[in-house]
């Protein structure tokens, strides 16, 4: 394949033609002859960027996500809209069939339950995700399906009368064993990922397992997945040497919370036996509390050049140094100031606002820093993220954090960080490099001006077209 006029090259752009063969890129010149029978693409001085990987996102949750009804903002804004909604979707579905929403926030009806759910919601089963991810709110119909009453080891919150509220916090494999799915389709997911110019992910889900690993590699293999995965998952990964080469093992998932932080020295023990196995680590922490006790237990077991810190959402200045000592890669979400950062004026303390999800000051301090948008959790669209980065503009229009604004360079350059972060160079167009690449749709002078609007002509996995039509 021939791509003739092709802009490469952000900081000193020029118009190439550049031949694919063999799934890597073979030759890039002022002018290159094609070949008998050789496909030859009009770039047109577009762009021509290496294709995306998005850091930090969950497959499954995203596919099971398209099937849901959205709870949350920016869909729904109060208690009036998600009961309409909640009794619309209710009018869809055949009887029996569960009603699933995610996305919700307290900003819509507050603190609900399972009284509310019942009062509010219809009669059927009905389960609600908190957009953290964490937490389940169930009506009495879904727990009278799953089979749950007020006595038994059952993980569901209880009031003070010791009755079940509803909510279900960080017992999604509880939940999977009382209710077991037909796993969703990644097909659509991925197409949707494809057309963002993303060949590449990391799955950050930290129950992943061997059977997960198992499932991306048929899906890639009967043609449902196009990305490459790079996986994270639970200790059971350090003793599993399989996964191809479009699915690798990656790091051990740890899913901090400062209000139920584990053993210290139970932490360090984990630490050890993962990078023994050959893995890096990686900590959930979006609290102050989490990173310092992240660092603290990378500090006492050892680090590697794969460990890494995920979110980073609260990052004072004291931690920055200890960071870069330690060679820690952070991965952040920076469209969640666009799509969260009116609620965090309210929920998060004043004097912590300006440490929420930090962009420059990592740079600054020699983190290594990649990008993400966490979908479902997250808005998909990596070019969103990327104009967040460089705006810092809350939906209502207030820049929270603009000394932690970037170009749209590095905004971009968030996304084109290797899978793998130990390796800290950024991918770039050049010869004998794989053929991942992502044709826009205008020269990088216009696509930086409003990074949110790019949507890719094509995008090519090692040399063959996975999206766009030319």
């Amino acid at each position: 394949m021939l791509i003739r006029n092709a802009e490469i090259g952000i900081a000193r752009a020029r118009l190439v033609d550049l031949r694919i063969a063999d799934g890597r890129i073979a030759a890039i010149a002022a002018h290159l002859q094609p070949r008998p029978g050789e496909t030859v693409i009009d770039a047109g001085g577009a762009a021509l960027l290496p294709s995306l990987h998005d850091h930090h996102l969950h497959l499954q949750s995203f596919a099971a996500a398209q099937d849901s009804l959205a709870c949350g903002p920016p869909q729904l804004r109060d208690a009036e809209s998600l009961q309409q909604a909640l009794h619309r979707r209710h009018a869809e579905l055949g009887a029996g069939e569960w009603l699933r929403g995610v996305g919700y926030h307290e900003s819509v009806a507050g603190d609900i339950d399972r009284d509310w759910l019942d009062r509010c919601g219809p009669a059927r089963p009905l389960r609600i995700q908190h957009r953290s991810g964490r937490l389940w709110i169930m009506n009495s119909p879904a727990l009278t399906a799953l089979g749950v009453d007020n006595g038994g080891d059952v993980p569901l919150e209880r009031d003070a009368r010791g009755r079940y509220t509803g909510r279900l916090y960080d017992a999604d494999d509880w939940l999977r064993a009382r209710r077991p799915r037909t796993q969703p389709s990644l097909w659509a997911i991925s197409r949707r990922l494809a057309a963002h110019g993303v060949t590449g992910v990391t799955d950050t889900t930290p129950d992943n397992g061997p059977e997960t690993l198992q499932r991306f590699e048929s899906a890639i293999a009967e043609g449902g997945l196009l990305q490459d995965v790079l996986m994270m998952g639970d200790a059971r990964l350090d003793q599993h040497i399989g996964g191809s080469g479009a699915v690798r093992r990656g790091a051990h998932k740890f899913h901090l919370h400062d209000a139920d932080l584990p053993d210290f020295d139970a932490l360090c023990a984990a630490i050890r036996r993962s990078h023994v196995a050959g893995r890096g680590t990686a900590f959930h922490c979006v609290s102050r509390t989490d990173l310092t006790f992240a660092l603290a237990a990378l500090t006492e077991a050892g680090v590697t050049p794969s460990d890494r810190i995920e979110h980073a959402g609260v990052t004072p200045p004291d931690l920055l140094g200890w960071m870069r000592e330690l060679g820690v890669a952070v991965v952040s979400q920076p469209g969640f100031i666009a799509e969260r950062g009116d609620a965090y004026l309210t929920d998060v303390d004043v004097d912590e606002r300006i440490w929420l999800y930090r962009l420059r000051a990592f740079l600054d301090a020699g983190v290594t820093l990649a990008g993400s948008t966490d979908a479902p959790f997250g808005d998909a669209n990596p070019w969103k993220a990327m104009q967040a980065a460089v705006t810092r503009r809350t939906e209502r229009g207030v820049v929270l954090g603009a000394e932690e604004c970037l170009s749209p360079e590095q905004a971009l350059d968030l996304f084109l960080m290797p899978a793998d972060l130990s390796e800290r160079v950024v991918r770039r167009v050049q010869a004998g490099a794989a053929a991942d690449l992502c044709l826009l749709d205008r020269p990088w002078r216009q696509a930086r001006e409003s990074l949110h609007t790019v949507m890719p002509r094509m995008t090519f996995k090692r040399g063959l077209l996975i999206a766009g039509l030319g």
